[in-house]
């Protein structure tokens, strides 16, 4: 029989816990304090005058809605692309492991994992300003999708790793091509899979700020993490408006966690006990 955890364990548990949160709900408050609260100079947890004039601010005032669009078209067509490279590049390191080529890949994918995403800053511009595609959807997509495939694609392979052999022999028997194979017998029994690294994608491109603050200087595609920056200045800092927008930030990625976090877990475990 398993022992359970002692009374310490769940004291430290919890107290990394209130540790994790405390930076949300501080957010979560300060977002709702007028100014006049925000700065006094003894900060308290109790608000006395509630206020949604800070959302007001960043939604209608600040255009946030236009930076809300910019970073979902963005997210989602990376999540997508990335998906869908992700799947055809992960059955083959699964299925075809073997070959030369494909170990050569596998290792300089997993190189690229190691290399900062801030010492490819400059090459990455100079190759987006190169192509003409700074200032668009296009420069966040690619360098989004770039970092992202890597590991979307052993997430996937891991996940193929595990799906018998037999299944595509019997859908060779009934006249099936590997791509219908992939598509039409494996992809449906890998839906927490696909969730899970759709999810890594989406997030990863939701959250990311340097190559959306440098690549993108125009308000028609600024994204949303760079846009918080707007209420930073020189001088002063507009701490609920600050407040506000990041509590927006986090809101559609939190949603979707918490709706697809039962198939998120389960696609994480997918392939980590082989036998």
């Amino acid at each position: 029989m398993k022992k359970k955890g002692g009374p310490v364990t769940y004291i430290l548990l919890a107290l990394i816990s209130l540790f994790c949160i405390f930076p949300f709900v501080w957010m979560l408050i300060s977002s709702f304090k007028p100014i006049d609260e925000i700065r006094q100079s003894v900060p308290k947890f109790t608000i006395n005058n509630p206020t949604f004039a800070n959302f007001s601010k960043v939604l209608f005032e600040a255009d946030f809605i236009k930076y809300i669009k910019n970073s979902l078209i963005v997210s989602l067509t990376a999540c997508v692309l990335s998906l869908f490279i992700a799947i055809c590049a992960g059955y083959v390191f699964s299925r075809y492991f073997r070959l030369r080529i494909v170990k050569f890949s596998n290792l300089f994918m997993l190189i690229s994992q190691m290399i900062p995403g801030v010492l490819l800053l400059i090459p990455l511009y100079l190759t987006m300003k190169f192509l003409g595609i700074l200032e668009s959807y296009m420069s966040l997509i690619l360098a989004y999708t770039t970092f992202v495939i890597p590991l979307c694609t052993f997430m996937m392979s891991s996940f193929f790793d595990t799906v018998p052999i037999a299944l595509e022999e019997a859908a060779e028997l009934d006249g099936y091509n590997k791509f219908q194979t992939l598509f039409k017998i494996i992809l449906p029994i890998s839906i927490p899979s696909l969730i899970s690294t759709g999810l890594y994608a989406f997030i990863n491109a939701w959250n990311e700020f340097m190559f959306g603050y440098v690549f993108i200087s125009s308000e028609d595609y600024r994204t949303l993490t760079p846009a918080i920056m707007l209420f930073k200045g020189a001088n002063t800092v507009d701490w609920g408006s600050l407040m506000a927008a990041s509590v927006i930030a986090i809101i559609p990625v939190t949603l979707i966690f918490l709706f697809l976090q039962r198939y998120f877990l389960a696609g994480l475990s997918n392939g980590s006990v082989k036998g």
